[in-house]
C-alpha cells in the first residue's frame, strides 16, 4: 500500500434532494478530500438530477431507472476510478475528520483492506443512545455478525479487491443487502474496527430502508438460508451460520404460533429440526 490512499465516495439516493445536500457537504469538508464524489440517482421523481446539477456540479452523477440500493451501489462502485470505496446514505452525514482518521488506520494496518467506525444515531431529531446489543467489533468477527448487522455503510471503506472476490451488493435482496456483504467479506477476510462516532445516522423518516411492515427477522433469514449454502464458508462457520438460524427460525416460530398461524408454524418446526440433523452432522465430521 503507497503512503496515501485515493478513495471514491458513492451515494445512492432515491428522493432523497431534502437530505442530499448535507450528506454531499459532509465529503466536501473532510479533512482528507477523496478523489470523485457519485452520486447514483435511482430514478427519483423529485428532481434530484435538476438539483444536483445545478448545486454541486462538481459531483459525478449517474441516473438509473428504479432499481434499488443495491444497484445503485453497484453502479456507482463500477464507475468509480480508485480502489477504495467509500459508501455514503443520502440521509446520513459524516463528521469531517471521518476519511482522515480511517485512512491513518489503515495506513498503521497495510494488510487490512476493510474499516468501519461507531457512529451517532438521532431518530426524529433526538440524538439515541446505541443498546450493548448493537456493539462493533474488529478483526475476524463473522461469528459476531451473525445476529444483526453491525457495520453501517455509511462508516464503511473498502477495498474493491475484496468485493471482486466475495461479490458486490446482492439486488436480489429487499433489505439486509449490507448484512448479506458484510457476512460475506467477515468470513474471509479481518476488519478494521475505529472505536470513534465518526458519521451521523438519521432515523425515524418514512423512507428509511431498513424500514420493513412485515419485520427485518424475516429477511434475516432469509440471507443466512443463503449464506449457508455459499462455498466460501468453512465447516465451522456453516455451523455458527446454522446454529443462529435455528435461534432465529425458534423466535420467528413463536411469533407464528402466537398468530395462530398453526401450519406455517409446523413447517418452521420441521426446518428447525432438519438444522438441527445438519449441526450433529457437521460436528461428527
Amino acid at each position: 500500500m503507497n503512503n496515501y490512499l485515493n478513495i471514491s465516495v458513492i451515494i445512492p439516493t432515491y428522493n432523497r434532494r431534502h437530505t442530499l445536500n448535507r450528506a454531499i457537504n459532509s465529503v466536501l469538508n473532510q479533512n482528507f478530500k477523496p478523489v470523485e464524489i457519485i452520486v447514483v440517482d435511482d430514478g427519483s421523481t423529485d428532481d434530484t438530477d435538476e438539483w444536483l446539477k445545478l448545486h454541486h456540479s462538481s459531483v459525478k452523477l449517474i441516473s438509473q431507472s428504479n432499481c434499488g440500493v443495491s444497484s445503485a451501489r453497484n453502479i456507482g462502485i463500477q464507475h468509480a476510478q480508485t480502489d477504495w470505496i467509500s459508501l455514503l446514505d443520502s440521509d446520513d452525514e459524516w463528521l469531517e475528520d471521518k476519511l482522515e482518521k480511517q485512512v491513518n488506520l489503515l495506513l498503521k494496518n497495510p494488510n487490512i483492506l476493510f474499516c468501519h467506525t461507531d457512529e451517532i444515531w438521532v431518530r426524529n431529531g433526538v440524538r439515541v443512545n446505541q443498546g450493548k446489543k448493537h456493539q462493533k467489533y474488529g478483526g475476524m468477527i463473522f461469528d459476531n455478525c451473525l445476529d444483526m448487522c453491525r457495520i453501517s455503510p455509511s462508516s464503511s471503506l473498502i477495498h474493491r479487491s475484496l468485493l471482486e472476490d466475495v461479490g458486490y451488493f446482492d439486488e436480489e435482496l429487499k433489505v439486509c443487502e449490507d448484512y448479506d456483504l458484510w457476512l460475506r467479506i467477515t468470513a474471509k477476510y479481518p476488519v478494521l474496527y475505529l472505536n470513534e462516532p465518526l458519521i451521523i445516522k438519521y432515523g425515524g423518516h418514512k423512507n428509511q430502508l431498513s424500514k420493513v411492515p412485515e419485520g427485518i427477522e424475516r429477511y434475516r433469514i432469509q440471507t443466512l438460508e443463503k449464506l449457508r449454502l455459499n462455498k466460501i464458508l468453512d465447516f465451522k462457520q456453516k455451523y455458527l451460520v446454522e446454529r443462529m438460524l435455528v435461534k432465529k427460525y425458534i423466535i420467528y416460530a413463536n411469533g407464528v404460533l402466537k398468530r395462530g398461524r398453526k401450519r406455517e408454524h409446523k413447517k418452521l418446526m420441521n426446518k428447525i429440526r432438519e438444522l438441527e440433523i445438519n449441526m450433529e452432522a457437521i460436528q461428527n465430521c
